[in-house]
């Protein structure tokens, strides 16, 4: 994606390196004027200087002669006039060389953000159920910064590749046996990072292991406040924290000495070099026309700077190694080659002709799982309602899950009209859904906008309409904003009963073709459920619909009743039928009059 960008930036990156060759050019011709300002003050007053046998100069005689004809005092403050517009325009290429950069780099990580997100998106839910929320949050967070940062980090160490690259040409021109020095530092640099990289690279990978681990935990705490807060379990959850902080400040310390090591070492060379180099200068230099204090300044001075360029090149490599680590998590992320991705293709669904069946369907979450579903054979009418009930773990969800298209059958096959549900586009399929939850999801923003989520162009009075056979108008508009109430993180300033209720109005308002209600009144008291239930009793006579249901009385006029358990349909019927025969729903449905009648006794 990187180098796809780049080739659609053509322009920015060449800009960018265009600015870059400049950049070394005029540290070049910097030195190069150094040089002839110190030959120049190193001169006798009065003495001449013979400006055509400088190396540069000797090419250009019209320049020789304009400077022979100058004054000592004019040579050199023309001399400072061109090192400061040398030094304007490097300043000049660098600023125009870091926005062309940075604006490649910026829609590098615009692009990496929307293909992260589109990514996510289109995973299937098996597959993105894989990973822990905030496992996702840490991936996505950190690949803008990590995309950026390897730009920078790259176009950097670029720079500093040509800056030595002119250092080495200006040392070679002044004394080849001296360059001697420049090789030295940089086989005792390069043997450092041989020892170096390696190591940071290890830690970096134990950090972004770390980092994720300790963004997934805080985030799944705060999001289970209500939980942690009504089992005791705030301090614990704030040790576990804790410690996992103490093991990321560990690891952190130990990238800061490795990070840490080169530096002296690249400080300290310089000077052992300078030493030497100041005793052999008159051997080298002695014999110059030019004098030994010009070529000496300017080897010291270029051979300090090629240092500095070792260092950013040295730099540079280490910040390359430690954003590694990102890089590979974000290629293992982005590679399909071990993910499952949602379907796209397909017929386009319209509605329901005639039924939905299911046929040996089974369901296996996982291959280390048992099945949770094994030879469901089952139908749907058109226009009836057909209930699930059973014990917890029965496999009731899973058939919801199927039908949701949230997962694909392990076996067998699901017909809607007598076609594959898997032909069909998933989307199309989805958007005929309406799916209600025992566990209620709300955006962060009005209550209007939440019923209204999923079906567009709905007007005002359907939205009102949809909250009234819900059960939930009167209390909406109970509220200082009415319907453009802001509901808060995940629906927080409303109740149980309240979410539920807007869940349902949700789905009324989208006028499925298929209704799943999942325990869809579960967190409503009994005449609101009652209420509710009148309200589905007559949106039930003209759509299909199935329920999962713990409350039985919720359910007697379900044109069918399952009984499943282990991930099998262990009877059918209507709730007549299910009591005579005295069977699994007969022993349910007594136990939970019993349960009911001493509850109104009490």
């Amino acid at each position: 994606m990187i180098r796809e960008t780049a080739r659609r930036e053509w322009r920015s990156i060449s800009l960018s390196l265009l600015c870059n060759l400049l950049q070394a050019a005029a540290e070049g011709a910097t030195l190069g004027v150094m040089f002839l300002a110190v030959d120049l003050l190193s001169k006798a007053q009065g003495a001449g200087i013979n400006w055509s046998s400088k190396p540069v100069l000797s090419a250009l005689p019209q320049l020789t002669t304009l400077l022979s004809a100058m004054s000592r005092n004019q040579v050199f403050v023309m001399l400072l006039g061109v090192a400061v517009g040398l030094k304007l325009l490097q300043c000049l290429a660098m600023y125009v060389g870091s926005v062309a950069i940075g604006y490649y780099g910026n829609r590098t990580s615009a692009r990496l953000t929307n293909l992260m997100h589109s990514r996510i998106l289109g995973f299937s839910f098996a597959c993105a159920s894989r990973w822990r929320v905030g496992e996702l949050q840490f991936v996505c967070g950190l690949a803008p910064n990590t995309v950026i940062n390897e730009i920078n980090f790259l176009s950097g160490l670029v720079l500093q590749v040509l800056m030595l690259a002119t250092y080495l040409l200006v040392l070679i021109n002044l004394s080849p046996l001296l360059l001697v020095a420049a090789i030295t530092m940089a086989v005792l640099l390069t043997l450092v990072q041989r020892q170096l990289l390696p190591r940071i690279g290890a830690r970096a990978q134990e950090a972004n292991v770390l980092g994720r681990e300790l963004t997934s935990r805080m985030t799944e705490n705060i999001q289970g406040l209500r939980l942690l807060h009504t089992s005791g379990q705030l301090d614990a959850a704030d040790q576990a924290v804790a410690q996992q902080t103490k093991a990321v400040e560990i690891n952190q310390r130990a990238q800061t000495r490795l990070n840490s090591v080169s530096a002296p070492i690249i400080m300290g060379l310089p000077i052992l070099m300078i030493a030497a180099i100041a005793g052999l200068s008159v051997v080298f230099f002695g014999e110059r026309s030019s004098g030994v204090l010009p070529s000496l300044v300017t080897f010291v001075v270029a051979l300090q700077r090629l240092n500095g360029s070792l260092g950013g090149i040295n730099q540079s490599l280490l910040q390359l190694k430690n954003n590694s680590a990102n890089i590979e998590m974000l290629n293992d992320f982005l590679n399909p080659q071990d993910k499952q991705f949602r379907r796209l293709a397909g017929v386009p669904f319209s509605q329901i002709e005639r039924s939905i069946r299911f046929e040996g369907v089974g369901l296996r979450y996982a291959e280390d799982l048992d099945p949770a579903l094994s030879g469901i054979d089952l139908v749907l009418p058109k226009g009836q309602t057909v209930a699930l009930v059973g014990s917890s773990g029965a496999g009731k969800s899973s058939i919801a899950d199927l039908l949701a298209g949230l997962y694909d059958p392990s076996e067998g096959r699901i017909l809607v009209d007598g076609r594959n549900l898997n032909e069909f586009d998933l989307q199309s399929w989805q958007q005929h859904l309406g799916v209600v939850s025992q566990d209620t999801f709300l955006f962060n923003a009005s209550i209007a906008d939440n019923i209204a989520f999923g079906t567009s162009g709905v007007s005002e009075a359907r939205i009102k309409q949809a909250a009234e056979r819900a059960q939930a108008r009167q209390f909406i508009e109970a509220l200082p904003d009415g319907f453009n109430t802001l509901v808060g993180e995940r629906g927080y300033r409303l109740s149980g009963g309240q979410r539920q209720r807007l869940s349902l109005a949700r789905a009324i308002l989208r006028n499925p073709e298929l209704l799943i209600l999942d325990e869809a009144t579960s967190a409503l008291d009994s005449e609101s459920e009652r209420l509710v239930q009148q309200a589905l009793d007559q949106f039930e006579d003209k759509n299909t619909v199935l329920v999962i249901a713990h409350r039985l009385s919720t359910i007697v006029n379900a044109d069918q009743i399952c009984v499943m358990e282990k991930g099998r349909i262990l009877e059918r019927g209507t709730h007549e039928e299910l009591l005579q025969r005295g069977e699994q729903y007969a022993i349910l449905w007594n136990r939970q009059s019993r349960t009911d009648g001493e509850q109104v006794l009490n």
